[in-house]
């Protein structure tokens, strides 16, 4: 057990990303300290936040540096460590991806159930991704039963569990976007009262016609467009909770959209973005809650998994493109 994998930013992007802005390269795995662990991980996630992370401006969190290995969330088993509470076998969740072996410190580092669910469902369902969906959705957007959700990229990792979220919690309609008749058609099987292909016209029109008694609540992960038609639908004192806008991530010049925020005013209209991580002190309720819709066979998940290190950025540049259903992850 010597020889270690992991992807490295080598330029970057200008864009979209391209496969020339990453490098695979080859290391030693890494031999562990006083409280830190060594892991193979199994499962690592690629989201759209990354994108972000790959250009050199301050943000929330700092960009990825040069040369070096990305990082990104990950599931997989200690195989040696000196930290109390962890043993070879256990399988833990962190935050070290883009890797074969990762070194973990041990306080950042959560075990996680094998018996509950996949190891892979701690990075979709059961981790950030359906944790970003219960709190952006119960917490900021505060969605009361009998309301109208719509949700932008709703076959995606979050939108799906949004939408599933919304019904089970009593929502009267919940109405999705997506950009293919495949995903507006899973929608349906998920639960969806309505959804739409956004290609098939103005998104606005579309809206209009899924939710013709307006939208109190929109759970953004699009923005442009998107945001705009929400905007425009929104009922009076209507909430959106601002997750994402992967349709700007790669361009190069601002948004037109939206152009119509003198609305807020009159509608009384509530916009407000958010960070998972904010939100830990509803992770204990969360899993209750989630573990038990997934073992009563209320809630559903789709994975699309691409396999080996190496098509990790292949999986990246797939999950931009919308190529996913679900939750995007590579298996290692």
């Amino acid at each position: 057990m010597t020889a270690n994998r992991e992807i490295h930013l080598a330029s970057r992007p200008q864009g979209w990303p391209t496969a020339d802005n990453f490098r695979l390269v080859e290391t030693e795995v890494p031999t562990p300290g006083p409280g830190q662990l060594v892991v193979r991980n199994r499962f690592m996630s690629v989201d759209p936040y990354m994108r972000g992370r790959m250009n050199d401006v301050k943000s929330y969190v700092p960009p990825f540096a040069l040369d070096a290995p990305l990082d990104g969330g990950a599931v997989g088993e200690v195989v040696a460590g000196e930290a109390e509470g962890f043993a070879p076998g256990d399988v833990v969740l962190h935050g070290l991806g883009w890797r074969e072996y990762a070194l973990v410190d041990a306080r950042g580092a959560r075990k996680v159930d094998p018996a509950l669910a996949p190891v892979s469902a701690y990075l979709s369902v059961l981790g950030m991704t359906g944790l970003t969906a219960y709190a952006g959705l119960l917490d900021v957007a505060a969605m009361k039963p009998g309301e109208t959700v719509f949700v932008s990229g709703a076959a995606g990792a979050v939108g799906s569990m949004v939408g599933q979220i919304a019904k089970l919690r009593g929502a009267a309609r919940v109405v999705g976007s997506a950009g293919s008749p495949a995903k507006v058609e899973r929608l349906r099987a998920l639960g969806f009262d309505a959804a739409f292909d956004y290609h098939d016209g103005p998104v606005r029109d579309q809206l209009r016609a899924a939710a013709p008694d307006g939208v109190d609540v929109y759970f953004d992960n699009v923005g442009g467009e998107h945001l705009e038609a929400a905007i425009g639908a929104m009922n009076l004192h209507g909430r959106a909770a601002i997750c994402g806008m992967i349709a700007q991530y790669n361009a190069t010049e601002p948004p037109a959209a939206p152009r119509n925020l003198a609305l807020l005013i009159g509608k009384r209209l509530t916009l407000r973005g958010f960070l998972v991580g904010d939100h830990g002190h509803l992770r204990e309720q969360f899993v209750q809650e989630m573990a038990g819709w997934l073992r009563d066979g209320r809630i559903s998940y789709d994975e699309t998994v691409v396999d080996g290190i190496e098509r990790a950025p292949e999986a990246f540049l797939g999950m931009l493109r919308g190529e996913n259903l679900g939750k995007m992850l590579v298996r290692l």
